[in-house]
């Protein structure tokens, strides 16, 4: 088939200039080493509904725009949609491929993913743990679980097979293979993680779960995370957020609110993430280093965490659950 000049010309323009064509897949490890948006496209700039990557964080590799690249794209865990652009001055890359990480490399570190269910409910209304939320539920005042993620970020989705990551990728959850939990603890992660109504136990598991160093199975790894949070849920954290739902609250609040809770200092191994213009806080995710046992001290492990680099958003909203 042959072309006109003006044809062709626009051709050539169009795989110059498109996203999916100029991307050159790459792997690794992208760790942030300042505040930036990470955007649905590399042209459009900063939206209201960007993401920003946080200093001290990793985020997995999948691509860049070119050879010698300006932006990278990344996968930012809880972001519609998951892959997004960063300007590559926002960080470095670390040469680990996500697809070669095995348990054990995190060196016992970890992160506990927190959600404030009803800022999260803002921007996904048609979950079915968003349509059934009432103020009068669990998770209208307390946290819920996101996931417990072995560190760095690059690590992911160990001895996994291709299909199922894909799946995955794909958020096509349903078809991942049902997690193996006690009546137990599939009871009391449902009350913590109200999205297992839409099979977010399975992604968290297949992605972050397979590298989870302290525990040869499901069961454990969902009980465990499920005790760490029975004690955040039980700490002057979470009175602080159930005490202004509808109303601002400071970092500085936050972190003395840990200070309190978990021992001097455990505020400063916590970020804050409120994207978007109104400032709600939808996560927080707390730096956890040392082994996550049967009976774990959230205390002591965050006592044994790094202090972040910065803490996030100074300022949020205390989300309140929308009435149907």
């Amino acid at each position: 088939m042959t072309f006109s000049r003006p044809t062709a010309f626009m051709l050539f323009l169009f795989a110059a200039t498109s996203g999916a064509s100029a991307q050159t897949p790459a792997s690794g490890a992208f760790a942030a080493t300042q505040v930036c948006p990470a955007t649905r496209s590399i042209h459009g700039g900063a939206s209201a509904d960007d993401v920003l990557v946080q200093p001290g964080q990793s985020y997995t590799l999948v691509g860049k725009n070119k050879p010698d690249a300006t932006h990278y794209l990344i996968e930012v865990e809880g972001a519609e949609p998951l892959r997004r652009w960063v300007a590559t001055k926002c960080g470095t890359i670390d040469g680990a491929s996500s697809s070669s990480s095995q348990p054990g490399e995190n060196g016992g570190a970890n992160l506990l993913a927190v959600s404030w269910q009803s800022a999260f409910c803002e921007n996904h209304a048609q979950k079915q743990e968003c349509a059934t939320q009432t103020p009068e539920r669990f998770d209208a005042t307390h946290f819920t679980l996101h996931g417990l993620w072995p560190q760095p970020r690059g690590v992911a989705y160990c001895n996994v097979a291709d299909s199922y990551v894909a799946l995955d990728k794909d958020h096509n959850w349903d078809q991942l293979p049902p997690v193996a939990l006690s009546d137990d603890t599939l009871s009391a992660l449902t009350e913590v993680m109200p999205a297992v109504a839409s099979k977010l136990e399975r992604h968290e598991w297949i992605v972050h779960g397979t590298c989870f160093r302290d525990a040869s199975s499901q069961d454990a790894y969902f009980a465990r995370a499920v005790k760490l949070m029975a004690q955040l849920n039980a700490s002057p954290v979470r009175d602080l957020f159930a005490h202004n739902i509808g109303g601002k609250i400071t970092a500085d609040q936050i972190k003395q609110a840990f200070d309190d809770g978990f021992g001097a200092g455990a505020g400063d191994r916590v970020m804050i993430s409120c994207p978007g213009s109104r400032r709600l806080i939808v996560e927080m995710t707390i730096g956890l280093v040392g082994r996550i046992d049967d009976n774990p001290s959230l205390a002591q492990l965050i006592a044994a965490a790094k202090p972040v680099a910065n803490v996030g958003c100074p300022s949020g909203v205390v989300d309140a659950v929308k009435r149907n």
